[in-house]
């Protein structure tokens, strides 16, 4: 398993596009940067009466999309890329029992995506806090300590992401297909649950992976597009299903199909 796991950092280390990946996910630490300094400016010049009511996001749950749409891209390119120049041929003749090359890929793209997700999360985090100061209500003063479970959940989400490309990517063998399921995960099927009546959009929106991060921890807002409907040991368990039950089905199909 060790030879399996160098082969397989060997080979996502030894392509350009996921350095440009990773570039990309960690420019947005930089896109947080710029709406907190944007954000500063259109308080500073508010007048004064209307400054009291100023309230304003938080711009790490925002900009988490950023490293979750490319890590889970950088997921779907480790298999689908093997597929298409045929060496996922070589790697199952040099490994024939097949799940250890699935383990090792999930291993590498799952690691980097829990550094990338904390690097983005906790950056943007600190940037915007060091921008904004006491600027809407004091909205950036709260103890670090206070906010750490919601930003390591929200860390956790990219490696999510990463492990879901790649199930996504074995099991349908196209780049195209995997990132089009993950972007309707971000941005289409919200926007159509957001659109249907109540209570089910609460219900359906509560499993969505956005909604996850607050449910587990217990902070919950109302001006959402999400519901926040479950307890946090379920979604906990929605979170890790997210990723584990497309690798279960992965793993399961790899070993019945021909390369």
């Amino acid at each position: 398993m060790k030879t399996v796991l160098s082969s397989e950092w060997l080979k996502i280390r030894s392509v350009r596009s996921t350095y440009l990946i990773l570039g990309l996910s960690l420019g947005a630490i930089l896109l947080g940067l710029g709406l907190a300094v944007m954000a500063a400016h259109m308080y500073d010049t508010a007048p004064a009466a209307k400054r009291p009511s100023a309230r304003i996001a938080d711009l790490e749950e925002a900009v988490v999309i950023v490293p979750q749409l490319c890590m889970g891209i950088l997921g779907t390119l480790a298999i689908t890329s093997e597929y298409v120049t045929g060496l996922i041929r070589t790697s199952l003749t040099v490994v024939p029992r097949r799940w250890p090359i699935l383990a090792a890929k999930s291993t590498v793209v799952g690691t980097l995506g829990l550094l990338v997700g904390s690097a983005t999360v906790f950056g943007t985090y600190f940037v915007t806090r060091w921008v904004l100061g006491d600027r809407f209500s004091g909205a950036y003063t709260s103890a670090f300590l206070d906010r750490l479970p919601l930003l390591t959940t929200l860390s956790l989400t990219v490696p999510t992401f990463a492990l879901l490309g790649l199930a996504l990517g074995a099991l349908l063998r196209s780049a195209a297909a995997a990132i089009a399921i993950m972007v309707g995960l971000v941005y289409v099927i919200p926007i159509i649950i957001g659109n249907i009546p109540e209570p089910w959009s609460d219900r359906l929106g509560s499993l969505m992976i956005g909604a996850l991060p607050r449910e587990i921890t217990g902070d919950i807002i109302t001006t959402s597009v999400y519901g926040y409907l479950l307890p946090p040991a379920v979604a906990a368990a929605a979170l890790v299903a997210y990723a584990a039950l497309p690798l279960v089905a992965a793993g399961w199909l790899i070993r019945r199909r021909d390369a």
